[in-house]
């Protein structure tokens, strides 16, 4: 998969040492057409963004995006978008423009953010690391409050709709990347609360959670 979408958006600038709610955040969940980065394609994209430790509902987004090549049935079983509904969306490299916007100056909230990072490359290029510093998992944030031993762990499985349920988070239309990134967002902001420690912990601090190098 080769970068189509532009210059990579410019990262966040918060002072050295500032709790995590002085900086921008942004939840942002993909839908595709599989998980194999090299061949398979966003397919829609949710955005949500956060200030001051507040959910801005009336400025999150969702964008249908048309795919190079088909969704396979598989995958159409999972998020319901046919091909029919994506023939009037707009082209990848379209979608990224409005998408880079979105992410311009924040943090990247997801969920199981491996996947988010790997079609970021594909669309905007740049290294796992250079994401790495942008990119907070939110899934992460909450094995850490957990603090649950690894078979615990593994029983658990923190999928997003059972995490958000266990922590009173309704989940209204899952595998909708808007409503994905909605319930990411809530999870965010419950879990940043519930981390070991005493002092808040700054943005880079939630980010090296996730990728420590």
């Amino acid at each position: 998969m080769f970068a189509v979408g532009g210059r990579k958006p410019p990262g966040p600038r918060v002072a050295r040492g500032a709790a995590w709610r002085d900086a921008r955040y942004v939840a942002l969940d993909f839908e595709t057409t599989g998980l194999d980065y090299a061949t398979d394609h966003i397919v829609s994209y949710g955005v949500v963004p956060i200030e001051h430790a507040r959910v801005f509902v009336g400025a999150a987004r969702h964008q249908l995006v048309r795919p190079p090549t088909q969704p396979s049935r598989r995958s159409q079983t999972v998020h319901l978008l046919r091909p029919v509904d994506l023939v009037d969306a707009p082209d990848r490299a379209t979608a990224a423009l409005d998408l880079r916007a979105a992410l311009a100056g924040r943090f990247v909230l997801a969920w199981f953010a491996q996947v988010e990072v790997a079609f970021l490359r594909g669309l905007y290029g740049g290294s796992e690391r250079w994401w790495g510093r942008r990119v907070i998992d939110v899934r992460d944030l909450a094995i850490a409050v957990d603090r649950a031993p690894p078979a615990a762990r593994r029983e658990r499985g923190y999928a997003l709709g059972a995490t958000a349920k266990r922590y009173g988070i309704p989940v209204a239309d899952p595998h909708n990347a808007l409503d994905d990134a909605l319930v990411t967002a809530q999870l965010f902001l419950v879990l940043v609360g519930k981390l070991p420690g005493r002092a808040p912990p700054t943005a880079r601090d939630l980010a090296r959670l996730s990728f420590p190098s």
